[in-house]
């Protein structure tokens, strides 16, 4: 009996002693220790994670937004040194010439003898001319215009000259092929002057003509252009008549936006204290805003120094533009913008002439601002050489769309306009290079004359 309560009692204190050994393992593992899970990311049923490469919507074949904006024309439109700026220049004249490519080969010298057509197409009639010879007529393009005429005896290809431009249509001749061909449409070269101001005034003429794919190369001053017959009769207007004046005219601008540091507009009328009142020539009232014309002592820097005593001042867009004499182009502010902006739709237009204006030497200008809902305000200014622009009043809520803004109400668009004149002289008789301008004695001389 005692021999088996030894034995119970062996066989408890060896299960204490399991017991205490398991709550001892128990007691020795680390507290509140979390177990490690890898986390992913799962995006349109995908797992993402570091190692992922990056996927990506395919895109269309287009160009991309930074190539298409690319312009060797940016840097020159868009760039103004008010250190260096010549109020009147002097230019030789050049010749502005327009020449045809791709004209093929001399056609055979051959005599035609007196010949008369009525309502035939050009292919129609030269076939008609060249029955019995071994040339071949090929109309590259349809063309169904009828033309009448008489044709005198003479050379071949004066008289197939004559015809092409009675049909309004282009030919060129391939020898090895023994044929002329017909076509609606012609390459052209123009020959530009060395001036890139009045380059760049020819340019835009030939925009405003709705001319958009120009291939201009700046190294040799040329441009190429494809049209039909009606677009080089434009270009050839064009050309003739830039040929014929005898001033262009340029305008330098700066834009600003303007922030006044206080619940307050700015007060324009402390300009005659700052500027002097001598210094302030001109007051033009439009619809939106006014443009007040000041002397040549006021530019941008000092116009600057006068806003940032009462506001923070940001440059948005700057460059430059020219037409010739009484002609009309336009500044877009977007196309120079430092960067997206709510003004990006707004162009400064100009019409413009030089001359006399009641007895005095004047620029005689309409300056037009205008955005892609129309016209926003004008003012008529003439003004004196040397004399500047400041058009201010613009209220910044005129380019808002939204309903709400966080752009104060006393924001505003102030346009500084700098007018040049570029005198085209006689090259023989020029005393100047096209890098010269007019100063000191010769400027009074050149204003009295």
């Amino acid at each position: 009996m005692i021999k088996h309560i030894r034995d119970f009692f062996n066989m408890f204190a060896m299960m204490c002693m399991v017991v205490l050994g398991v709550s001892s393992c128990q007691r020795a593992q680390p507290q509140n220790v979390e177990p490690a899970y890898d986390t992913v990311t799962v995006v349109n049923n995908m797992v993402i994670d570091e190692n992922s490469v990056p996927i990506f919507p395919k895109k269309a074949a287009l160009t991309t937004d930074t190539a298409r904006r690319f312009s060797i024309e940016l840097p020159k439109r868009c760039t103004v040194d008010w250190n260096n700026q010549n109020v009147i220049s002097v230019v030789p004249e050049e010749k502005i010439e327009i020449v045809r490519l791709d004209t093929g080969d001399p056609l055979p010298e051959l005599k035609v003898s007196d010949y008369e057509f009525k309502q035939l197409t050009v292919r129609q009639a030269l076939d008609k001319l060249l029955d019995g010879t071994d040339i071949d007529v090929v109309e590259d393009s349809a063309m169904t215009e009828k033309i009448s005429g008489t044709i005198s005896s003479g050379a071949l290809a004066d008289a197939v000259e004559l015809m092409a431009k009675m049909g309004r249509v282009y030919y060129s001749y391939d020898a090895a092929e023994g044929a002329i061909h017909l076509t609606n449409r012609a390459k052209w070269l123009i020959k530009m002057p060395q001036n890139e101001t009045i380059i760049m005034a020819l340019l835009d003429a030939m925009h405003g003509a709705d001319m958009r794919n120009l291939l201009v190369d700046w190294n040799d001053k040329t441009i190429v252009f494809e049209g039909n017959y009606q677009i080089e009769r434009e270009v050839s207007r064009l050309i003739a008549d830039i040929a014929s004046k005898k001033y262009m005219l340029a305008w330098d601008i700066d834009v600003y936006r303007v922030y006044p540091r206080t619940d307050n507009p700015i007060i324009w009328m402390n300009l005659f204290p700052a500027f002097g009142e001598k210094n302030i020539k001109m007051s033009v009232p439009g619809v939106v805003g006014r443009a007040v014309v000041v002397g040549p002592e006021i530019n941008t820097k000092t116009l600057q120094e006068f806003m940032h005593q009462q506001a923070n001042v940001v440059l948005i867009s700057q460059g430059t533009f020219a037409i010739p004499n009484g002609w009309q182009s336009r500044f877009d502010i977007g196309q120079c913008g430092k960067e997206e902006r709510l003004e990006t739709d707004l162009i400064v237009g100009a019409t413009a002439k030089y001359g006399d204006w009641g007895g005095r030497n004047k620029i005689d200008a309409k300056i037009v601002l205008r955005t892609s809902n129309g016209e926003l305000s004008s003012f008529t200014i003439p003004s004196s050489i040397g004399d500047n622009y400041i058009i201010v009043g613009i209220p910044t809520h005129s380019f808002v769309t939204t309903p709400e803004t966080l752009i104060s109400p006393f924001a505003e668009l102030v346009v500084f306009m700098s007018p040049r004149l570029i005198s085209i002289v006689d090259a023989a008789t020029a005393k100047t290079s096209s890098a010269d301008a007019l100063v000191g004695d010769a400027l009074r001389a050149f204003l009295n004359d």
